[in-house]
């Protein structure tokens, strides 16, 4: 059989599959020095079909995970890229072809995989307990290799992972290590049950808690602080008989407003705040003071995912679609006022820049902060001239203070997400080390990866290094250092 991708935006020019695994030994360095003190490896997983879809109108977030790392030592950096081998890829690459229907629907897939995963693990990639594991939010992570990228397995906690799902966000809590995680859809696609754990330093779950939401829908990522979980219910609202008529998981539905699950650490009672309707995706940072919960969201009026059509049949709108960074705020004091049990929960806004993927410095995860980065598609004032779409700014900003730096990617470039890396050594303070961005770059077909200082993101790059294809548009990724890497099981 041919292998041909389609001919349609979402797989061709920039987006085009890259469906290359390799090794570079010595990243080139174009501008700049890397720093011999930066000790430790980045790592990122990003969506990348390795054959063409058989259903119509697939997206990026049905793709198989590639994943990539950059090692840093004594002033080098290395690189190398690998598929994940979830039981979904080694059936494909068997077969040479795609067997698996559109995004989380399994009535689409092919009758020879019926039963079998449908992980990606395309999402995140972590490191807890000695693991480094690849996830996506609809099955078990897979642990892989740190040095190789080799594919070890599903990695249940030692069995003990009782929901089909496990989040591609977790938080690791600072004090003490442990990993804050959840399932959502806990029991089977459209399901309302959600799941909460929380495993030790060493990876054992020490806590299982289960509840079920308002209605069914994405729950991409969530807050977590010292004293409290907070689960966001978001209007992409799920149906598994839209999924057996052949339809999409996840619709926009204008008419649900928008709960804030609340959850002791360790706890089981849940508490629901609710507001009006509205999109949020990803958390830059939440924390408490024991009375109020404060968490920074990008916020919007509709969704950000055009493949997800909208309850009514409204076309996608993206001056609504763009999200501003916004504090939202619980008082966990406060009595039930709207009626049914709920109560409301304050919002103000952090910033006029509309942007996602925020970032933090997890060293301050959980707790108050003065640090954040953001991709942003605009900035007041400015306008490229190449009309490209997508990511052009990197934002730092102070969420107390509301000060942000700006640095713009360039002419027909685009950014992926920044990660914070922390100097070696202790003792430094919030936001003091470096910020991780891959650019690509269009006109030449690759990307570069920028190493900046955290607090000077709008200045020359400490270093620039050059990787000569351009990188699969990347998700998430996480720095773990050399110490970490010591550590490792399995």
């Amino acid at each position: 059989m041919t292998v041909r991708f389609p001919d349609e935006p979402g797989f061709q020019g920039r987006f085009a599959p890259v469906r290359l695994e390799g090794e570079i030994r010595g990243v080139e360095v174009t501008q700049g020095d890397i720093p011999a003190s930066l000790r430790g490896t980045y790592y990122r997983v990003g969506a990348d079909p390795a054959w063409p879809p058989f259903v119509e109108r697939d997206f990026y977030f049905n793709a198989d995970g590639m994943v990539a790392m950059f090692r840093f030592e004594n002033g080098h950096c290395d690189f190398r890229s690998r598929y994940v081998r979830t039981p979904r890829f080694a059936a494909e690459r068997e077969a040479r072809r795609s067997l698996f229907g559109a995004y989380r629907n399994p009535f689409t897939d092919d009758p020879s995989v019926a039963g079998l995963s449908r992980g990606l693990a395309n999402t995140n990639v972590y490191w807890h307990g000695g693991r480094l594991l690849a996830s996506k939010e609809d099955s078990a992570p897979i642990q892989v290799d740190p040095d190789t990228l080799e594919t070890i397995g599903e990695f249940t906690w030692e069995g003990e992972l009782s929901s089909q799902t496990a989040t591609a966000h977790p938080k690791i809590d600072p004090r003490d290590g442990s990993l804050v995680f959840f399932g959502y859809m806990a029991k089977g696609e459209a399901t309302r049950d959600i799941a909460y754990y929380e495993a030790d330093a060493a990876g054992r779950i020490v806590h299982e808690a289960w509840f079920e939401a308002p209605y069914s829908s994405m729950v991409h990522d969530w807050a977590v602080t010292e004293n409290f979980v907070i689960f966001p219910i978001i209007p992409l609202t799920a149906s598994l008989d839209r999924l057996k008529a052949g339809g999409p998981l996840y619709v926009w539905d204008g008419s649900e407003d928008v709960y804030l699950g609340v959850v002791p650490r360790r706890g089981s009672e849940v508490r629901w705040y609710r507001g009006t309707n509205r999109f949020a995706s990803h958390i830059m940072n939440a924390y408490d003071d024991g009375r109020y919960i404060h968490i920074d969201t990008p916020v919007g009026e509709k969704s950000a995912f055009p493949w997800f059509p909208d309850i009514a049949g409204a076309p996608f709108d993206p001056e609504k679609a763009s999200a501003q960074l916004t504090r939202w705020t619980i008082d966990t004091s406060a009595s039930p006022d709207l009626g049914d049990g709920t109560t409301a929960f304050e919002q103000r806004r952090l910033t006029d820049c509309s942007g996602e993927f925020p970032r933090t410095d997890d060293r301050w995860a959980t707790r108050g902060y003065r640090f954040g980065v953001i991709n942003l598609t605009d900035v007041p004032g400015e306008r490229p001239d190449d009309g490209l779409p997508g990511f052009r700014w990197l934002g730092q900003i102070d969420p107390v203070s509301g000060v942000m730096k700006t640095r713009f990617a360039g002419r027909n470039s685009t950014v992926q997400e920044a990660i914070f890396v922390p100097p070696a050594g202790t003792g430094t303070a919030n936001g003091e080390g470096y910020v991780m961005q891959l650019v690509d770059r269009h006109e030449t077909g690759t990307t570069d990866l920028l190493v900046l200082d955290a607090q000077r993101i709008d200045e020359p790059p400490v270093a620039t290094l050059r990787i000569p294809i351009r990188m699969p548009g990347g998700l998430h990724g996480n720095w773990v250092t050399d110490e970490q890497l010591a550590q490792r099981v399995g």
